[in-house]
């Protein structure tokens, strides 16, 4: 399928594009899921409910909004790919996030959430027909293609994961 040209995603979602060297997004979402569950398996409880300055989020936060951004990047790939046109609207991840109130949720349940989550997109994307990864929709008002959607979901964890990582490794 190829890596999305710029045109096919807006320009702040580069950031997240620059976090993905690879062409086969297929093994690289797999392989990414399996290094995250690592990560929050191995993380204290006690550490994931804490919230280190500057940050506004606990861990437990962040992993939250992994699952929910994966679930709206997902959403809009789906939307996308079976051919609707119907713009799509953005979200504020921060009114997500308050509202899912994760710091009452065991981070193992969490881990297990987002593994569900990543796995039903495996599963979606491993099924695409070839003409679906460059279909092109409009999401957040922006144009964005469905190959993009999935660099994007990819680079997104990939942001997090390694501030996730630096939090967890303090004392």
């Amino acid at each position: 399928m190829g890596r999305p040209d710029p045109s096919e995603y807006a320009p702040y979602y580069s950031k997240y594009l620059a976090h993905v060297p690879e062409d086969d997004i297929l093994t690289a979402l797999g392989e990414q899921m399996e290094s995250t569950l690592a990560l929050l398996r191995a993380a204290p409880e006690a550490k994931a409910s804490v919230r280190h300055p500057p940050y506004t989020w606990t861990v437990k936060d962040v992993v939250g909004h992994l699952t929910d951004c994966e679930r709206v990047f997902g959403y809009r790939a789906l939307r996308i790919a079976r051919g609707d046109a119907t713009p799509l609207p953005g979200f504020d991840e921060n009114l997500y996030a308050r509202a899912a109130e994760t710091d009452g949720v065991p981070l193992g349940d969490l881990a297990a959430e987002f593994e569900a989550v990543r796995r039903s997109h495996l599963g979606l994307f491993r099924r695409l027909p070839a003409a679906a990864w460059t279909r092109m929709g409009v999401a957040n008002d922006s144009p964005v293609s469905v190959r993009a959607l999935a660099y994007i979901m990819l680079g997104h964890e990939r942001h997090h994961a390694a501030i996730l990582r630096e939090r967890l490794s303090r004392g």
